[in-house]
């Protein structure tokens, strides 16, 4: 089980306890006392000193106005705070602030009794705002019976101190919050143990004494039963100076709460000499006078100091047995957990209608996942038709290779056949240019050729040589549209000849003949 924290917050003194449930025993695991400004207390809170009994570990001193040097110390006395719970995992241990007047009120609630809690609930409620003008939530409410069977409400209204005191040491370890389980009352709980521990007859009226360091508390009880809480005394162990101030204060509490006597009386708190209850058996010689015993307590962890000073723990004991029994269903204790703190401590911090939402949300996300899945196979039937398009985009396009290359085979072969033809055909022009000049020249033995040429694409040219001036005259009109272009006279050796040049058109000449 993780350590359990117990936080008392009164007035400037602020007492806290760690306590752990070991089978059947609770065991004290180690004490602390803090001297703490009940102000607003995140970092920038004012704390006058720290006295830790366990650690002896002290910080005394004052501080006046709040200044950057306050500061310093408020950071630093939350420091010392988080130093006395070192050892500790904080983040799983639960912490249960106890308190008391001025953070929690008390009203008697004398109406109709209704089986049903929440029906009484809201009729305490109802009568608080008719009676005190105040608007309380349910969930800082609770009540217990008194020993008259009407009811004792117990409320919270705004915020407690003592429970920003737990907000600030979580902000100092970098964390939102601690888990606060229950919000118990110092009062009702130490009624519960004192009845618990001291055998009380159904008739007797009791009555419990816990004296402070700045305030004390008058309890009484009626056989086992809390009957009346009285109203807070401002006296305490620093500014007590005579007992006698507490005679008169408990005669008025009696008369207030209807008490003709007292039957025992239970001592506790800061204060448990034989001295104060040597000075009650004087003032009440018919009351049996103890003090609270805590022999159920394991307090074998604690260091000597505290062993002694037990007594001053008396209500954070008080609340921790509280709070076993309650989870153990032993007895039915309060709870005044406030609605934000549970807010605060939700991992998803919704309201009614945040919670509405989420069989939408369920529905939403039901939806959006069929629709995915029904997107998902359609995309899957597309990437195979894809995949089909794709294979019959390459075979076309096998095709369509081919048939370019068809496309180029026909119609190389159109030129290759005009090329063959053309080919052909002027083959059969030169063919005949041959024979035709071979056989002029063969039937004259005075002229011969030195060069055939074809300076252009239908143009001829012959050059030659002749005996006769004559020839070359009839040679050139042997061929049709041929031209003596040249005839000059040169000497060789002895006889003179002449050197001719003649140009005609192939086609034409080939044509003609045809």
């Amino acid at each position: 089980m993780n350590p359990i924290i117990f936080t008392y917050c009164e007035g400037n003194d602020t007492k806290l306890a760690v306590f752990i449930k070991e089978k059947d025993k609770v065991k004290f695991l180690k004490a602390g006392s803090f001297d703490v400004i009940q102000t607003a207390l995140d970092l920038e809170e004012s704390i006058t000193g720290l006295k830790i009994d366990g650690d002896e570990m002290s910080f005394e001193g004052s501080l006046g106005k709040k200044s950057s040097e306050e500061r310093k110390v408020t950071i630093s006395s939350i420091g010392l705070i988080n130093e006395a719970l070192k050892g500790f995992n904080l983040k799983k241990s639960l912490f249960v602030p106890t308190l008391t007047e001025p953070s929690i009120f008390y009203h008697v609630f004398e109406g109709s009794k209704v089986s049903n809690a929440a029906k009484v609930t809201q009729e305490i409620i109802n009568d608080i705002h008719e009676s005190k003008n105040v608007s309380i939530d349910k969930e800082s409410l609770d009540y217990v019976e008194l020993s008259d069977k009407s009811l004792l409400s117990v409320f919270l209204t705004g915020e407690v101190n003592c429970i920003k005191l737990i907000s600030s040491l979580a902000n100092y370890n970098h964390r939102r919050y601690y888990k606060i389980p229950s919000v118990k009352s110092a009062e009702i709980s130490l009624a519960y143990y004192a009845a618990k521990r001291k055998k009380f007859f159904p008739d007797d009226n009791s009555l419990i004494v816990y004296i402070g360091r700045e305030y004390s508390k008058l309890i009484f009880l009626h056989g086992r039963k809390l009957k009346h809480i009285g109203t807070a005394l401002d006296i305490g162990t620093i500014n007590l100076h005579t007992y006698d101030v507490y005679f008169s204060k408990i005669l008025l509490e009696m008369e207030n709460g209807g008490i003709s006597s007292l039957d025992n009386i239970v001592v506790c708190g800061e204060d448990d000499s034989e001295n104060l209850i040597l000075s009650f058996y004087g003032t009440f010689p018919e009351a049996n006078v103890s003090k609270l015993d805590f022999s159920d307590i394991d307090i074998s962890s604690l260091d000597s100091t505290s062993k002694e000073k037990i007594s001053s723990f008396s209500v954070p004991i008080a609340a921790a047995i509280d709070y076993f029994d309650d989870i153990e269903k032993i007895h039915k204790g309060i709870n005044l957990l406030p609605r934000y703190v549970k807010e605060e401590q939700k991992v998803f911090q919704f309201g009614w209608h945040g919670f509405a939402m989420f069989p939408l949300l369920f529905l939403a996300a039901l939806l959006i996942t069929v629709k995915v899945l029904v997107n998902k196979n359609d995309l899957n039937q597309l990437n195979s038709k894809l995949e089909q398009q794709t294979l019959l985009l390459r075979q076309n396009q096998e095709i369509l290779n081919k048939i370019s290359d068809l496309n180029g085979k026909i119609n190389g072969f159109s030129q290759t056949q005009a090329i063959l033809d053309s080919a052909s055909v002027g083959t059969g022009a030169w063919s005949y240019v041959l024979k035709k000049i071979s056989s002029f020249f063969e039937a004259r033995k005075n002229i011969w050729l030195t060069k055939l040429s074809k300076p252009d694409g239908e143009t001829v040219a012959l050059e030659g040589y002749s005996l006769s001036k004559n020839v070359l005259t009839e040679f050139a009109f042997s061929i049709k549209s041929a031209q003596l272009k040249s005839i000059s006279y040169e000497a060789l050796r002895d006889k003179n000849i002449y050197k001719f040049n003649i140009t005609f058109n192939l086609p034409s000449f080939y044509k003609g003949a045809r």
